[in-house]
C-alpha cells in the first residue's frame, strides 16, 4: 500500500472519531494560544487529521489522492525507500510548518481554532504542480485549465477566504503549504527546475 492511501485512511478514520467525540477535537485541533502557553506542541501535527465536515475531508482527501501517488511515485524513482521518506516528510512537514504563521498571528488569542489537512495536501499539490505545470486539471470534470492556473487561483482563493475568516479551516495553510512544497521539491529535487520553465513553453490555456 502506498503512503498515500495510509496518510488518507488514517485522516479518515481519525477525522470520523473526532466527529464523534468532542474531547478529542478540542485536545487536538490547532489552538495557537494552547500550543503557546501549555506547550501543546502536538497540535501542529495532530490538526492536520480532523476536519471541520464531511466536505471538507472529502475535498482533502480527493486532492491527496489524485496527486499523492504521482508525486510519492517521482519521489520513489528518484531515491528509492528513502523517497518514501522524503514524500512522507513533504507531507508531514507541510502540515506543521504551514501553522507557524497562524501560530504567530494568533498564539495570544485563546479563542482562535483551525484544522484540516490543507497544508499537507497543499505541499503535495504544488509539489505536483512543478512536475507538470502544462497538464490541465479539471473541475467535476467540465472546467479544464494548467495546474499553473489552479495554482494563482487557488492562492487567491485562499486569501480571500482567511480574510473572511468564516470558519476554522485554516486557509493561511494553503498558501503556506503550497510554498514550502515548492521550497522542498526543489531541494530534494533540484533538476525539476528547469523541467518546470521547459514544461512552461507547451502551456496552452485551453
Amino acid at each position: 500500500m502506498s503512503l498515500t492511501l495510509i496518510f488518507i485512511a488514517v485522516t479518515v478514520v481519525i477525522s470520523i472519531k473526532a466527529w464523534n467525540d468532542p474531547a478529542l477535537t478540542n485536545r487536538w485541533i490547532f489552538n495557537p494560544y494552547a500550543v503557546k502557553h501549555n506547550k501543546q506542541y502536538y497540535r501542529f501535527l495532530s490538526s492536520g487529521f480532523l476536519h471541520g465536515g464531511f466536505i471538507h475531508l472529502l475535498f482533502n482527501m480527493l486532492v491527496l489522492y489524485m496527486f499523492g501517488e504521482q508525486v510519492e511515485a517521482v519521489f520513489t524513482s528518484a531515491y528509492g525507500v528513502v523517497g518514501k521518506v522524503l514524500f512522507a516528510g513533504l507531507y508531514v512537514l507541510g502540515i506543521i510548518i504551514s501553522d507557524i504563521p497562524t501560530f504567530l498571528k494568533y498564539k495570544d488569542l485563546p479563542h482562535y481554532n483551525a484544522l484540516g489537512a490543507s497544508g499537507g495536501v497543499s505541499s503535495i499539490l504544488f509539489s505536483y504542480i512543478l512536475f507538470d505545470p502544462s497538464s490541465k486539471l479539471y473541475l467535476y470534470g467540465l472546467i479544464g485549465l494548467p495546474g499553473v492556473v489552479w495554482a494563482a487561483l487557488y492562492i487567491i482563493y485562499s486569501y480571500y477566504m482567511s480574510k473572511k475568516q468564516i470558519d476554522n479551516i485554516n486557509h493561511d495553510a494553503h498558501l503556506y503549504g503550497g510554498i514550502f512544497g515548492i521550497v522542498f521539491t526543489i531541494i530534494t529535487i533540484p533538476q525539476v527546475v528547469p523541467h518546470f520553465f521547459e514544461q512552461l513553453t507547451q502551456l496552452r490555456l485551453f
